[in-house]
């Protein structure tokens, strides 16, 4: 009591101290999370800037969160979160182009875009009586949306975001592709390099003749290299892992325990009741007569009473199964991740049959095609018709009814597959069910007149199996759980490296090279975007060790390697430099080596042999035996007949051409069409290339990893 009177005198003091807590907290947490990245780095609200028009975090979280919910849950958060980022930086990068030309959308414009969407233009919601979209049910419903349904007004006002973006881009594009067309000269040569056929004669020395350890390529000459070509060996920062996946999965003995459990229901046991001070007799899997009273108590999965058809049962057992004699039993059997027992529990002999049919409908017939126009009496007419010719021996039932059916199977021949009783409307069912196979008959039912064959018939088995999935135990969990701990403590403290100490341990070391900052999926291990936050953390170091709970087990992760963004070193770049350097200097001593030579001796010199080739285009710079080659194609295409070129660098090796016969194409009175072709092909690009120019040409700070 004394203390609780010395703290109601102290109510001030106390007050302050807590005061001077909370303080603390809220700016230990401003200077600890809000303001700071993973690495540690400060990056503010912003996720990103476009050519200095930042993107606030607040705002494109609300973005991810409504993209999420309509991409529903297969759709992971880092495939919303890239979606909705490409979007931004297109927006912002057109959105600047938009407002340099004065792009503007007006209203009657947004809606000329929305009839052209099949998504509205085609709703049944929004079709008048003719069938065509109708502009005031169109803003009626909007309206509605705004007045009764706030939260899907809201959806529709992204939507009309969107609109407006994809018609001013529209508008835009279409500004450009204006612009773009092709001369008839450009056509006459567009169909002339496509139709000129070249036939050659040529000498080709591979540049495998000069083996590769013959070329000794130094590490200044690639960096060299790299310098010369410094946009192709460009890189965006990096990561090399390597881990250890410890997964949860049953062990041997956790295996047999299952085996041994589902063996144990197999028959009667006896046991003794304690309440009745008696014996008791538990019936089996094998003598129960109440089945799913058993299966419920015993199973991983209930009786299932329906009867099924052989492909429906387990492919590796369907024959076995399908043998067994009503009260007969198979197992226990071991099924994908599952000991099972199968117990026959009744037949229906012929129970599914397979038929074919040609259907003959009529005008107000159910389901009618509207373009059938004929009577019900010209139906039963041409039905009849087909009947005669189906029961003819040498006519191709399923040719008859893919030529003449109105059904949907027509396609297929009239096939319908296999189906049980009641499936089919009585009369179809009737005669399907009630003659034998090979019977054809004709059937009128709502649908129409049905020519039937019926194809096969196949008993339908009642089974029930018992069930117990093969689970890991408590024991092997805590096996592996200790295991995986002790790894990554031996791992942090040993001298070995990380893959030895593995490799004693008999454990499998998977590597993964070249993490980007944004990448999830990991190969062997699914999404794991934390694995990834943490390789490109900056406080991270090289060779540092890190246990992760993964799905079904624990990783123990290394980070082995890190990538700067800008140019790639000479290590990393040399398994790409090398084969192009070896390429350069064996072309330059076959070229030495042969210069001035005619071409039977370019041959004889270099033990290869002549070889031909016809009817070769520009378009199509295929050489036969030697594969593509534009460059060698083309200087033979500028050439005379009988003229022999210089050497050609190819893309396989050293070549000598000589054109034996060049084939002009057929001159045509007008080469609009190509010309055309031309121009359409060039517009088809121009969305993409001019996008991708522009954003090549932007300033883009990407923060993303920092966030998610």
């Amino acid at each position: 009591m004394a203390i609780l009177g010395n703290i109601r005198k102290q109510t001030t003091v106390l007050i302050l101290i807590i005061g001077l807590a909370l303080f603390a907290f809220v700016i230990s947490g401003i200077f600890s999370s809000g303001n700071l990245g993973s690495g540690g780095a400060k990056v503010g609200s912003a996720i990103g800037e476009v050519n200095d028009n930042e993107v606030p975090v607040d705002a494109f979280r609300q973005k991810v969160e409504s993209l999420s919910r309509r991409m529903g849950p297969n759709s992971s958060t880092m495939q919303v979160v890239n979606q909705v980022w490409d979007q931004e930086v297109r927006g912002s990068i057109l959105g600047e182009q938009f407002e340099n030309l004065g792009v503007n959308i007006e209203k009657d414009q947004i809606m000329n875009y929305i009839k052209t969407n099949p998504g509205y233009s085609q709703n049944p919601q929004f079709l008048n009586e003719s069938g065509v979209f109708d502009e005031f049910k169109f803003k009626q419903f909007i309206v509605d949306l705004k007045t009764n349904s706030p939260d899907q007004y809201n959806l529709w006002l992204q939507d009309e975001a969107s609109i407006i973006q994809s018609a001013k881009e529209q508008t835009y594009f279409n500004l450009i592709k204006a612009g773009v067309g092709a001369s008839l000269k450009e056509g006459e040569l567009d169909y002339k390099l496509a139709n000129e056929k070249l036939d050659l004669k040529y000498v080709r020395v591979p540049y495998t003749s000069i083996a590769d350890s013959t070329i000794n390529v130094t590490k200044n000459e690639i960096a060299s290299y790299i310098s010369a070509h410094k946009d192709e060996f460009q890189q965006e920062p990096a990561r090399d892992i390597q881990f250890v996946y410890f997964e949860e999965k049953p062990s041997a003995q956790d295996e047999k325990t299952v085996e041994d459990a589902v063996n144990s229901l197999l028959n009667k046991t006896v046991e003794y009741n304690q309440q009745t001070d008696k014996t008791d007799t538990i019936e089996g899997f094998l003598t129960t007569t109440d089945m799913t009273d058993f299966l419920d108590r015993h199973s991983d999965v209930k009786f299932d009473t329906i009867y099924k058809a052989k492909k429906t049962l387990p492919a590796k057992f369907a024959d076995t199964l399908m043998t067994l004699k009503v009260g007969e039993s198979f197992g226990p059997y071991r099924d994908g991740a599952a000991f099972k027992i199968s117990r026959m529990m009744g037949r229906k002999a012929n129970g599914s049959v397979k038929a074919s049919h040609i259907l003959i409908a009529y005008e107000g017939a159910q389901r009618a095609n509207p373009e059938v126009t004929r009577t019900k009496e010209e139906a039963e007419v041409e039905a009849k018709r087909l009947l005669k010719e189906a029961k003819k021996k040498d006519v191709v039932f399923v040719e008859l009814a893919r030529d003449n059916s109105d059904g949907p199977s027509a396609a297929n021949g009239g096939d319908l597959g296999y189906f049980q009783e009641g499936t089919m409307v009585p009369k179809f069912n009737d005669f399907a069910f009630g003659n034998s196979v090979g019977t054809i008959g004709l059937v009128e039912t709502d649908f129409g007149y049905h020519i039937i064959k019926v194809d096969d018939k196949e008993d339908v088995v009642q089974i029930a199996t018992l069930v117990r999935e093969i689970e890991a135990s408590e024991a092997t969990l805590n096996k592996l759980f200790t295991d995986a701990t002790q790894f990554e403590s031996d791992a942090k403290s040993s001298d070995k490296a990380f893959s030895d100490l593995a490799k004693e341990k008999e454990f499998v070391v998977r590597p993964v090279n070249k993490i980007k900052a944004m990448d999830e999926n990991l190969p062997g291990l699914s999404t794991q975007r934390a694995m990834v936050q943490w390789a490109f953390n900056e406080e991270t170091e090289l060779g540092e060790i890190k246990r992760f709970d993964v799905d079904n087990g624990y990783a123990i992760a290394q980070l082995t390697a890190k990538y700067a963004k800008g140019l790639m070193s000479v290590e990393d770049a040399s398994a790409i430099v090398l084969p192009k350097i070896r390429k350069e200097r064996k072309a330059a001593q076959i070229i030495g080596a042969n210069k001035g030579k005619s071409i039977e001796d370019f041959a004889k010199d270099n033990n290869v042999s002549a070889s031909t080739a016809t009817a070769v285009t520009v378009k199509s710079p295929t050489i036969s035996g030697a594969g593509s080659e534009p460059l060698v194609v083309g200087t033979a295409y500028a050439m005379n007949e009988g003229e022999t070129s210089n050497l050609i660098e190819g893309q396989t090796g050293i070549f000598m051409v000589s054109l034996t016969k060049k084939q002009e194409a057929a001159k045509l009175d007008n080469y609009s069409t190509y010309a055309n072709n031309l121009k359409s092909a060039t517009a088809t690009k121009v969305n993409t290339a001019v996008y991708n120019a522009l954003k090549e040409g932007a300033e883009i700070e990407d923060n993303r990893a920092v966030f998610y």
